[in-house]
């Protein structure tokens, strides 16, 4: 069951996980003052997810330079990306960036919404949290009346890839992302709405 109230830039969501409880999810519009709690959120997610998986260096080299105050503020401030944190029941559980326009890692195309990251942590995984910020970032495009949505994903990502397959998106391409010296390779998936 989902249940949307919009109230300015807070999107709630009444949602049912699979045990039958309902959560009150608030996406919110991230404003300038909680850098440094989305630069923590981030840098933690990202490492949660992804440190296990990579050697340790390499993780240590992007993230100097990707999980940066500097480099946080700029993102925040560039007026063609929105950060959003998902917020459930009062806490931070999950965040999402979009990228229009020049902001967009790839292709710069007008018509179309990059979904650069959606993370959500791992104690709330499970709660469809991912989902309604996939469905967010879908209703965000459909009101600029942009013709589609798409994203980059780790090709050894397989969870993620099935995630988003099923949520209606296809690869159409790939690129590389260099996490410090280790080239991996990206597959960039769309969605046409």
């Amino acid at each position: 069951m989902l249940n949307f109230k919009i109230f300015s830039n807070n999107f709630q969501i009444v949602t049912s996980s699979n045990s039958q409880i309902d959560y009150m999810l608030t996406i919110k519009k991230v404003d300038i003052t909680e850098a440094d709690t989305l630069l923590a959120f981030s840098k933690k997610t990202f490492y949660d997810f992804f440190a296990h998986l990579n050697d340790p260096a390499n993780m240590e080299a992007y993230s100097s330079v990707a999980f940066t105050e500097q480099n946080m503020l700029e993102q925040l401030t560039n007026p063609n990306s929105d950060f959003y944190f998902a917020m459930l029941d009062n806490q931070l559980a999950g965040y999402l960036k979009l990228n229009f326009g020049d902001a967009q890692t790839e292709f710069k195309d007008r018509n179309a919404l990059e979904i650069e990251r959606v993370y959500v942590s791992g104690e709330h995984h499970g709660k469809k949290i991912g989902k309604q910020l996939l469905n967010f970032a879908i209703e965000v495009a459909l009101n600029k009346n942009f013709n589609y949505v798409w994203l980059g994903v780790w090709e050894h990502n397989y969870k993620a890839i099935g995630f988003y397959e099923h949520a209606g998106f296809e690869v159409f391409s790939s690129h590389e992302f260099l996490l410090g010296d280790d080239r991996q390779k990206d597959l960039l998936m769309k969605k046409k709405i």
